[in-house]
């Protein structure tokens, strides 16, 4: 007697079963939602390479936060535009700045709401690069820790509950870290750009941003794309040194990363479903070549089931009033 024939497809028959064996499941509390801040009152300047992205004054920013908390999103991650920058990037660390003062309205607002802050230099310096640059046109590594340190403190004196360093420097957890605990922001996480890759997938980011580098790239610090052993040896350092979530990014070209990283540590897991990966979707959703909720959905899912327990998305709103059946 020959084996019964396997009937996988007796759990696919209705959508009821479908959602009892469902292996992942997506929800509007996985997301963090980015959010771009400029000076003024009443701005929202659209990026016209992320369709339904602007640039937002602090008035305008606080109601999208308000929004996002409504849908059950529980963070933002705010990325600040400055009205000048300069080689020291003062913007950056300024107690009035930009984001700073975003900070102060959104937990004014929405103090349940945790405000991440992106903490980098890149859109603050007048040449685009995340670090000091020495006159032979190398990123100083170590004086650079020094403002990434002021800009993390200023943060944490207006409100943030997490700081999140991207710049990709060398030690710059650990030096984060002492800093934020020797200023009695022992209470501020801090969550780790640990693999940061240097991608082609960033273009619409720096558009929105406003930080693209105005001389060389960012491969000398940011990671090669073929590597994964290199990408565990950043993430241990990083959780060696303080992390509280550590960060793949981007996501959709790196799901290895993310489900090797998932393997590997125990330790709460961000992926960044980045600008371009945002930009395509909509481009093909606009050209209608794609369901473009059926595909938000998926790819947030692929993302969750290679091992993210967290996903900052362009897509957040969206995808959370599709989950909610909005």
């Amino acid at each position: 007697m020959g084996f019964p024939l396997q009937r996988m497809r007796r759990l696919r028959g209705s959508e009821t079963m479908r959602r009892m064996v469902r292996e992942t499941s997506l929800s509007p509390n996985d997301f963090v939602y980015p959010l771009f801040v400029v000076y003024g009152r009443d701005k929202c300047i659209p990026v016209s390479s992320m369709p339904g992205v602007c640039q937002l004054s602090v008035d305008r920013v606080v109601p999208e936060a308000r929004q996002a908390q409504a849908l059950g999103i529980p963070a933002v991650l705010l990325f600040g535009i400055p009205e000048h920058k300069d080689s020291r990037a003062s913007g950056a660390y300024d107690e009035h700045g930009v984001v700073q003062e975003a900070v102060r309205a959104i937990k004014d607002a929405c103090p349940d709401l945790l405000v991440i802050t992106d903490v980098c230099l890149c859109e603050y310096m007048d040449h685009g690069h995340c670090g000091i640059v020495t006159a032979s046109g190398e990123i100083d590594n170590d004086a650079t820790l020094e403002l990434l340190a002021r800009e993390a403190l200023s943060h944490a004196r207006a409100g943030a509950d997490i700081v999140a360093p991207s710049d990709m420097m060398d030690g710059r957890v650990g030096y984060l870290r002492q800093a934020l605990d020797r200023e009695g922001f022992a209470g501020v996480a801090l969550m780790s750009y640990a693999a940061k890759y240097a991608s082609g997938f960033y273009g619409p980011f720096r558009e929105a941003a406003e930080s693209a580098p105005q001389f060389g790239d960012r491969k000398t610090y940011q990671m090669d794309p073929p590597n994964v052993r290199e990408a565990l040896r950043e993430v241990q350092l990083d959780i060696e040194e303080g992390a509280d979530i550590v960060m793949v990014k981007p996501a959709l070209a790196y799901l290895d990363v993310i489900a090797r990283v998932r393997q590997r540590f125990d330790h709460p897991l961000a992926a960044y479903n980045v600008s371009g990966e945002y930009a395509m979707i909509k481009a093909a959703a606009a050209n209608g070549w794609l369901d473009e909720e059926r595909i938000v959905l998926e790819t947030l899912t692929a993302i969750k089931r290679a091992g993210a327990d967290i996903i900052i998305t362009y897509s957040a709103l969206d995808a959370a009033r599709i989950l909610q059946g909005g």
